[in-house]
């Protein structure tokens, strides 16, 4: 199976520009592309994740990767899928995320001469002249098409800054660079970036008279609607000081039902034929597929023996035992105490069980809290230092565990 057929057969392509041409470039390796990533924390998360897959499946099929850190774009912040202004970030937290984004991407795509390249458009966007860059790209675009683009019409209600109204032009001014110096002839993002690359292969031919394509991935979603990736903690990260292996294999192993297969197909790279096989699957084999899917991201972030440890420490408390070792933990300090103990509500808080008090009052009053294995009755029960001194085990539902200690 050619690549491009791998793609759609593993659901990974949501919209192209010119499906026939791009199916030429992909399948025969000629496609040089390039992925944006915005430093806009110091790991990338699992939605960054489906990029650097694709990013791994089309350099495997001899196509050219350029990866484009954003230190320039992060600067304006991607209006993209949100309901407010992002937090401005100064130039050394930008330069300090884009360190923290390479680290972690040499593990995962391959780097050097004839592979994969690197570029910050902090290189270019920061040296430009307002003047020029108005007379240069602005005679181009169009406002009243800018204001229909989707990434713009969720902000009009609540306001959207000029700031924010840039980005598209940035974006766009991205791919119109990296055509030119270094022969990139297609660009691959998140669906949320449709308009912001039609932006770029409209400049590029209106520019220069020459095509340029665009292809967008499907988005990362439950069967419920709501994007994969967020725990009651926030984002899953790839950092493993911010997720742990163990709390990132948890994550895979707690899927739903619904969303096991296709998550195994979008983001292994477990053999299609493989995949088939267990379409077929019901019942407590689903169980099995979660662990397979839990077990290969586990692999290909953090390696073979963190993904065994994850494995190992999973089966044993599945099985009721007590190896605890690989667990996510939170450390309780004397200020968090109130005469001498924490409540329940508060524990769940700080471990990070739960986003807000009342979500843990709720959970502990549906029976879905316990402690050392023993049910929580009230939401009125402390843990005391005592306690805490040994480390405890808290369990939310049938498969989250977590443990708290002080010193």
């Amino acid at each position: 199976m050619k690549i491009y057929d791998e793609l759609i057969a593993r659901g990974l392509i949501a919209q192209v520009t010119d499906e026939e041409e791009i199916k030429e470039l992909v399948n025969s390796g000629q496609a040089t592309f390039y992925i944006g990533f915005d430093p806009t924390a110091d790991s990338l998360h699992v939605g960054h994740f489906m990029a650097l897959s694709l990013m791994k499946r089309l350099q495997m099929a001899g196509n050219k990767p350029i990866v484009l850190l954003g230190g320039g774009t992060a600067y304006i912040g991607d209006p993209s899928g949100r309901t407010d202004l992002r937090n401005m970030m100064t130039p050394e937290i930008i330069e300090h995320n884009s360190e923290c984004f390479k680290k972690q991407m040499a593990k995962f795509i391959e780097f050097g001469e004839d592979k994969a390249i690197m570029v910050n458009n902090a290189d270019w966007l920061l040296e430009l002249n307002y003047i020029d860059m108005l007379r240069e790209v602005g005679p181009h675009f169009s406002v009243n098409n800018m204001l229909r683009a989707e990434c713009y019409k969720q902000r009009m209600e609540k306001g959207l800054s000029f700031l924010e109204f840039n980005y598209m032009i940035m974006q766009s001014y991205d791919f119109f660079y990296l055509y030119q110096k270094y022969g990139c002839n297609m660009q691959f993002g998140g669906d949320d970036q449709w308009s912001n690359m039609l932006g770029g292969t409209e400049l590029i031919r209106r520019k220069l008279g020459k095509d340029a394509y665009a292809m967008t991935i499907t988005l990362l979603m439950t069967s419920e609607g709501s994007k994969m990736g967020k725990t009651a903690k926030g984002a899953v990260w790839l950092d493993p000081n911010k997720t742990s292996p163990f709390e990132f294999f948890q994550y895979w192993r707690n899927v739903a039902d619904a969303d096991v297969l296709k998550c195994i197909r979008m983001l292994t790279f477990l053999p299609l034929e493989q995949i088939d096989e267990m379409d077929k699957w019901e019942g407590s084999q689903l169980n099995k597929a979660k662990e397979i899917l839990a077990y290969e991201l586990t692999k290909l972030i953090h390696g073979e023996e963190e993904a065994e440890k994850a494995k190992s420490a999973s089966h044993a408390l599945f099985a009721g035992g007590t190896d605890d070792s690989n667990m996510p933990t939170t450390e309780i300090t004397a200020e968090q105490l109130t005469d001498g103990a924490i409540g329940i509500l508060d524990l769940l808080l700080a471990c990070g069980l739960t986003p807000s008090k009342s979500e843990a009052r709720r959970l502990v009053q549906q029976g879905g809290v316990f402690v050392e294995d023993e049910k929580v009755e009230s939401i009125d029960t402390n843990i005391t230092a005592e306690q805490l001194k040994n480390g405890i085990k808290i369990r939310k539902g049938k498969k989250t565990y977590h443990k708290a200690w002080i010193k």
